[in-house]
């Protein structure tokens, strides 16, 4: 079984941090593939962001040379899912929903804990499109941008710590979620000073996306999702994305 696991942002790193996660929660068997997009921002914080980092995903898979089982798109409440799903007959797994799910099996309600404030109402809108807001405490900002998440792994944690208490505490979630692909590799650091189960949206992601190709599933094409109907497109790939 081979998975392709996207990066939302252009920073290799991050890419490379989602990737170990990613293969350390596969099953013997399973390749992970982690890719980077060719175009757009070094992290992602924003809607304009958001949506340039859902083109370059798309155009990332799309130019993927290889056959594989299914692709995760590894951006917390970034916009795309939907279109991969057009595309794509695979399974496609966004971490997003993957981490809000797999939480719902552990608690009555949980809370996500992000990068910055102002990336709160995309996560809100995400979880809400996705069905997966009703159990959902809180969604709160630990005050870090993406790129700090590298730059001081301690003080990272910290403020996720400091932050997740708060959704248990006074919010009254059971499960927390780690609401940034960036934060891959925190999650047992987070459950030693929270006590409570901290689920990590890449490694949810990973075990989904394996249970649907094993169950023999596929997107419905029935409807919402069917391919993209056969139409001219006016310069359309751009000379970055081609």
């Amino acid at each position: 079984m081979r998975i392709l696991v996207v990066n939302v942002n252009t920073t290799r790193s991050i890419t490379d941090s989602i990737g170990r996660q990613a293969a350390g929660a596969a099953s013997p068997g399973t390749e992970i593939v982690p890719l980077t997009p060719a175009f757009g921002a070094e992290s992602v914080e924003g809607n304009y962001e958001s949506y340039l980092a859902a083109i370059a995903v798309m155009e990332t898979v799309r130019a993927y040379p290889e056959p594989f089982d299914a692709v995760i798109q590894a951006g917390y409440g970034e916009h795309g899912r939907e279109g991969l799903q057009e595309l794509l007959d695979v399974p496609v797994v966004d971490i997003t929903e993957a981490a809000a799910s797999t939480a719902q099996f552990l608690g009555r309600s949980y809370s996500v804990v992000t990068s910055l404030d102002r990336t709160v109402p995309l996560i809100e809108e995400r979880l809400h499109t996705a069905g997966l807001s009703a159990r959902c405490a809180s969604v709160r900002a630990s005050g870090l941008a993406v790129l700090d998440l590298e730059q001081d792994e301690e003080a990272a944690v910290d403020a996720i710590v400091e932050q997740a208490a708060q959704a248990v505490e006074v919010d009254r979630a059971e499960v927390i979620c780690l609401g940034c692909g960036g934060m891959s590799g925190l999650t047992e650091r987070v459950v030693e000073r929270t006590g409570v189960p901290v689920v990590d949206g890449v490694s949810a992601a990973v075990t989904i996306a394996e249970s649907l190709v094993r169950l023999g599933l596929t997107t419905s094409k029935v409807r919402t999702y069917a391919p993209p109907r056969p139409k001219r497109f006016v310069n359309w790939p751009p000379p970055q994305a081609g």
